[in-house]
């Protein structure tokens, strides 16, 4: 994994510079010393904040995004094969955006568009919108409650040409429309979609990713 920071230009911070102990930390990204989670937060919107903004967006982000282990550059999968990702977290607070804060993503690489995107909101609802295609706005399914700081897990899973997330065990599938087996790549984290100046702040315990 690789992590895009809301400062400088944006910053980009490279897996290999996030190895071990003594890996990056910053003032958004960093390990608390007694839980080992990952902290990571996002600023508000970026007009009233100043925050570094990545191309195409109009919003902050502190996210993980998948990268090839061997070479670093971003990740790109056939949804042919095996692929998923489980991350256990905990949003401690959301952001005032349409949906809430961004906490994980489905990305086709060459479209450069999020396929699938989970949102969860300061009530705790956790819904994702999928495009029907590149250039179409969201369908946007509800997947399930959680209390705002409380530990959860989900489960992306694009595989065999079908999409499905399950919160906490609870599957739900998805259509992904007119998508056709598009290389992808998984996102996790903290993607702040406020209207607000608020931060979004996130806690993630563990990552796991599978493909086969």
């Amino acid at each position: 994994m690789a992590v895009a920071l809301p400062t400088g230009g944006p910053d980009i911070i490279k897996s290999k510079q996030l190895q071990g102990c003594k890996g990056y930390t910053g003032p958004t990204f960093f390990t608390d010393k007694s839980s080992g989670e990952m902290i990571l937060t996002a600023p508000g919107n970026p007009d009233e904040t100043g925050c570094a903004t990545t191309s195409g967006s109009e919003h902050c982000r502190t996210e993980l995004r998948e990268v090839d282990k061997t070479s670093g550059a971003n990740a790109a999968w056939s949804p042919k094969g095996t692929n998923t990702m489980t991350v256990t977290m905990t949003v401690i607070k959301s952001d005032d955006g349409t949906h809430g804060t961004a906490i994980g993503q489905v990305f086709a690489s060459e479209a450069s568009k999020p396929l699938a995107e989970m949102y969860y909101s300061p009530a705790g609802d956790i819904v994702v919108g999928v495009k029907p295609d590149a250039d179409s706005n969201q369908v946007v399914t509800k997947l399930g409650s959680v209390p705002i700081g409380t530990k959860f897990t989900y489960k992306l899973n694009y595989s065999n040409n079908k999409l499905s997330i399950s919160i906490n065990g609870k599957e739900t599938s998805l259509s992904t429309f007119s998508w056709q087996s598009p290389a992808c790549y998984f996102k996790a984290g903290n993607y702040n979609q406020g209207k607000s100046a608020a931060s979004s702040e996130v806690h993630i315990a563990s990552i796991q990713v599978v493909h086969s």
